[in-house]
């Protein structure tokens, strides 16, 4: 996929994905699964964040298994937000809406408003 699509687009297309592994899991997840995957997901992001920024011991960038990219970290966070949409459907939150209205409040936020020196 090429072309740039909108925020609600690509929610859309992620739950034609999501649909299609719902046809073929083992068990259903419903949201404890989703959760549990979330969880893991954002641990292997923390990792893959880790060893890009070297927080591990001198030596372990050798090894392959401690060895990251920016294209695994994209792969990572791509993972966090199937699972969040994965989430929102379930709850029939309209993530565009609310993210946008998240955004509104912190604007509106009395810190956004310190003027920086």
């Amino acid at each position: 996929m090429d072309k740039k699509l909108s925020f609600q687009e690509v929610v859309n297309e992620s739950l034609k994905v999501i649909n299609e592994f719902k046809k073929v899991e083992k068990r259903k997840w419903g949201v404890e699964g989703a959760m549990i995957e979330l969880s893991k997901q954002v641990g292997e992001l923390s990792r893959n964040v880790m060893m890009m920024e070297g927080y591990y011991m001198a030596g372990r960038d050798s090894l392959t298994v401690y060895q990251t990219s920016k294209d695994k970290i994209a792969d990572e966070l791509s993972d966090v937000l199937f699972m969040i949409i994965r989430i929102a459907d379930y709850y029939e939150i309209d993530l565009e809406k609310e993210h946008m209205n998240q955004l509104d409040i912190a604007m509106k936020h009395s810190l956004m408003k310190i003027k920086k020196k």
